[in-house]
């Protein structure tokens, strides 16, 4: 009977260690989330990267999933809308076209991956790129 609770009380401390490593990835996540209204500005390092400044002082990476020459045209601007609620967490929750003029057709640009920069990832952005 003893060695029935020792096995019943080891699985389940293997369970609690296991949930508490998938529930830090998710903690993770909801601190890199910010409110649409916070982002502030945008410059591309080239066609398949941005970089993205959010009030206050936070910085993304955002990686498009195929070449948006857009991006890198003088005078390029963000047209965003938003896929449910006002907080953007992830790739997913970016629809991003850009436009050339306010006359031209907006191009698509689907973004694969949003990664939030450390202060020293920060540092190291060259200034061309850095918005």
């Amino acid at each position: 009977m003893n060695s029935k609770r020792a096995l019943s009380v080891s699985l389940l401390s293997l369970l609690c260690l296991s949930s508490q490593a998938v529930a830090q990835p998710a903690e993770h996540a909801r601190q890199s989330c910010f409110f649409s209204q916070q982002f502030d500005n945008w410059k591309a390092a080239d066609a398949k990267t941005m970089y993205i400044h959010v009030r206050p002082n936070r910085y993304y990476r955002l990686d498009m999933s195929a070449p948006c020459h857009a991006l890198m045209q003088p005078g390029a601007f963000l047209i965003t809308r938003l896929r449910g609620s006002s907080t953007i967490c992830s790739a997913l929750d970016w629809e991003l076209h850009v436009a050339t003029s306010w006359h031209g057709i907006p191009q698509a640009c689907i973004v694969k991956k949003m990664t939030e920069l450390t202060p020293a990832e920060v540092a190291k952005l060259p200034p061309k790129v850095k918005p």
